[in-house]
């Protein structure tokens, strides 16, 4: 897809982080843009921004975990500018716990959002790029699903589905011909709030204790990691330039898409495990390990 201009893009979890520099890159290409996200003041101030900025944009509240929900998106979109050209499968929240000790509502959670949230999109978004046999899937996973960091484990799984399901879909609109091209985005340290995602967990899919954690990587909210992590993500790389690279890789039909080279190490010890036929590595999260070293920046 070399003309951007033009063109319908839709982006789930669009009010902030990576959704919003995707949004906002899009519309600084001419497209016109329909930001969707289940959090409405600020998907109504990503909107009024960009609009303000000269662009195109409409917003729809959405729950990407709801099949409901998501048809009601694409008939939005149809409704406002036509059948969407580029689909950016976004919204993501950080489900904590071990396999053995996450609860079930935080399974559910955590998988409704992050891999249900982009099954339910392509299902609705996907026919109609393949009956007119041009369009771009972005789906946004993770360095995470990738590598497996202990203590989160409902996060771990959601991205590794997404990769999988990415690497599916590529070769299927690949094999058939459609003209559809993806993208599996695999952010590591960008400046997003997806350390504060429990802010949007639904009431139902509370813990037993009717509350959650707001800290990924510890049971105490006050701990001394969640204080790093916070630090190192204000840091992080800028949204706005992951929208950038999105733009290039769609522009480009680009497959994979990292945003630093902060992880590289780690995946390519992954891979040569795995090519010895040896166990996972123990050791320290990956979160950890970053904060224990110098980062680049």
């Amino acid at each position: 897809m070399r003309d951007l201009a033009g063109r319908v893009a839709v982006v789930t979890g669009g009010a902030s982080g990576i959704g919003r520099g995707m949004a906002e890159s899009f519309a600084a290409s001419a497209m016109r843009v329909v930001v969707a996200d289940v959090e409405e003041p600020p998907l109504h101030e990503t909107v009024g921004s960009i609009r303000a900025d000269g662009g195109e944009a409409i917003a729809v509240t959405c729950d990407v975990s709801s099949w409901p929900s998501v048809e009601a998106l694409r008939d939005a979109c149809t409704d406002a500018y036509g059948p969407a050209d580029v689909l950016c499968n976004n919204a993501g929240v950080a489900g904590r716990g071990g396999v053995a000790e996450a609860s079930l509502n935080t399974w559910e959670w955590c998988l409704g959002v992050n891999l249900w949230g982009v099954i339910h999109a392509c299902r609705a978004f996907l026919p109609a790029m393949i009956e007119r046999g041009c369009g771009h899937v972005v789906n946004t996973a993770s360095v995470l699903g990738h590598l497996c960091s202990p203590g989160i484990g409902p996060y771990n799984v959601s991205k590794y589905g997404v990769v999988a399901l990415s690497e599916t879909l590529h070769l299927e609109m690949q094999a058939e011909c459609t003209g559809v091209g993806v993208t599996c985005l695999c952010p590591g340290l960008v400046a997003t709030n997806i350390l504060d995602s429990e802010r949007n967990r639904p009431e139902r899919l509370l813990d037993d204790a009717g509350r959650s954690s707001l800290n990924v990587f510890s049971n105490d909210d006050e701990s001394e990691t969640l204080a790093a992590v916070r630090e190192m993500y204000k840091h992080a790389m800028d949204p706005s330039l992951v929208g950038d690279m999105v733009v290039e890789a769609i522009v480009a039909d680009q497959f994979w898409l990292f945003t630093d080279g902060h992880f590289e190490e780690f995946i390519a010890q992954r891979h040569r495990g795995i090519e010895a036929g040896g166990a996972p590595a123990s050791g320290r999260s990956i979160v950890e390990t970053l904060l224990g070293g110098p980062l680049e920046q």
